[in-house]
């Protein structure tokens, strides 16, 4: 109770029982005891107050008959969720705006879109290599960090995208940033101005949207088919665009799988318009059948491709790592944009996933969540078509970390997304990844973290419930 000075006075004639109970109150009062928080054993509190125990154990049986505390057994005691009569500024805040205030960290959402199994992460073995770093750690390691990347994770990126992407590129030519969005803007800071235009895919992600149009950049719609972009009528709409954004392994959202031919055709429109295309690579490590696919980078002889990855969905989001491949050309460029506007990204992480990465655990660990992420897939999809029937259509692709159930053309699926949510559910609207108004509709719900297949039915049955 350090941060809560309790204030008693031997003096008055109240007693001390009676002023510590009106302490307490007050502290929950005022909110440095907020609903929820754990208090004290009435041995700490005592020893730490130097009172006897009888003294505080009656003003908190006073309070636990009041309705403040609520005993926990084993667990100890907590001040309790529903307050009798708090007027502090917690309850005027869930008075003004009818909702109770939210924790300071929220669990993900069932069918909430680009997470991991945040389950299935090898906790312990993160933690033994954050500990041996840390052991190991030098005063050089607490200065700032290179704004361009942590040097082992640049040389452990060279050989991972070698193997896995089929990617030939040197450490300089690899640049760390916080995230994809943090990406495209270092994209736009180095290379293009606002104004710009570019093709982005319709649909497409709508984070990568919002960022380029924040950034000034004009957006041309390009429509996507079984085959992905379709570069011949972007050709015909903006030929001279600046730059196009692509997800070539696993259209997002869409799931499908770029053509070699498409993009063949995309690399010789970029090569002749000396254009740029931005590729992102966001979940290529997640396959289920069928021969992995290349990067379009590795395609890329004329170095018209910037590549992007992220470790948020392959790790944890919380990592906050992303990097970006540059043409050799471009390095000099990017590194005097990172350098100008770039702290760079927290050392010790960026060190961790390096070792994580070298000493084989990366490797491993994308191997166990293509077999779990395959499983929890079918799952859901079973249990979607079990509850729903010829309400939806899924789209079952080749990878991915989410299902598109297609729904009627010109249902209202935003309305049946925030129904969803107003009920604790996840999940996007199909129709809101689109730039133009469309009669498409779908959902877009993620399985990675629906756990089993009574989780799964238990989650398509709440989502039946909302669409009936």
């Amino acid at each position: 109770m350090s941060n809560t000075p309790l204030r008693l006075d031997r003096t008055q004639n109240v007693p001390i029982y009676r002023q510590l109970y009106q302490r307490l109150r007050e502290a929950m009062t005022d909110g440095r005891l907020p609903p929820g928080k754990r208090v004290p054993s009435v041995r700490s509190l005592a020893s730490e107050l130097n009172l006897s125990r009888g003294t505080v154990e009656l003003a908190y049986q006073l309070l636990v008959s009041e309705g403040y505390f609520l005993p926990r057994g084993p667990a100890g005691t907590i001040v309790s969720p529903h307050l009798p009569d708090a007027t502090g500024p917690a309850a005027t805040l869930e008075a003004a705006t009818g909702q109770e205030p939210k924790p300071d960290l929220e669990p993900p959402l069932p069918f909430q879109l680009g997470l991991p199994a945040l389950d299935a992460f090898p906790d312990k073995l993160w933690t033994r290599l954050t500990h041996r770093r840390l052991r190991a750690q030098t005063s050089a390691e607490l200065n700032y960090p290179p704004p361009t990347g942590h040097p082992a994770l640049k040389r452990a990126l060279v050989s991972y995208l070698g193997v896995s992407r089929g990617i030939a590129c040197q450490p300089e030519q690899i640049f760390i940033t916080d995230s994809y969005r943090d990406t495209l803007g270092l994209i736009c800071r180095a290379l293009l101005k606002p104004g710009d235009s570019g093709w982005f895919e319709e649909p497409g992600y709508v984070m990568a949207r919002e960022r380029l149009l924040n950034d000034g950049m004009h957006l041309t719609p390009v429509g996507v088919d079984a085959e992905g972009l379709n570069v011949e009528e972007g050709d015909s709409r903006a030929a001279q665009a600046r730059f196009a954004v692509v997800t070539p392994t696993h259209q997002s959202p869409t799931g499908v799988t770029m053509t070699l031919a498409r993009r063949q055709a995309l690399l010789g429109w970029a090569c002749r318009e000396d254009a740029w295309v931005i590729e992102d690579d966001y979940d290529s490590e997640y396959r289920y059948h069928g021969h992995p696919v290349p990067a379009l980078k590795s395609l890329d002889h004329d170095g018209r491709v910037l590549y992007a990855g992220t470790f948020s969905k392959v790790l944890f989001p919380a990592i906050k790592l992303a990097y970006l491949v540059v043409p050799l050309s471009q390095v000099a460029i990017f590194q005097r944009a990172m350098r100008r506007l770039s702290h760079g990204c927290p050392t010790l992480t960026q060190a961790v996933v390096a070792d994580f990465i070298d000493e084989g655990h990366f490797a491993r660990h994308l191997k166990r969540m293509r077999a779990l992420y395959k499983e929890r897939r079918e799952n859901l999809r079973q249990t979607l078509e079990h509850h729903l029937g010829d309400r939806i259509h899924i789209d079952l692709q080749a990878g991915g970390m989410h299902l598109l159930a297609r729904l009627p053309d010109g249902t209202d699926d935003v309305a049946i997304a925030n129904r969803a949510a107003s009920a604790g559910l996840g999940g996007h609207a199909l129709s809101e990844w689109s730039l133009i108004p469309t009669r498409q509709s779908g959902l877009l719900l993620s399985f990675t973290n629906v756990t089993d297949t009574a989780h799964a039915d238990a989650l398509a049955a709440r989502l039946a419930a909302l669409m009936a």
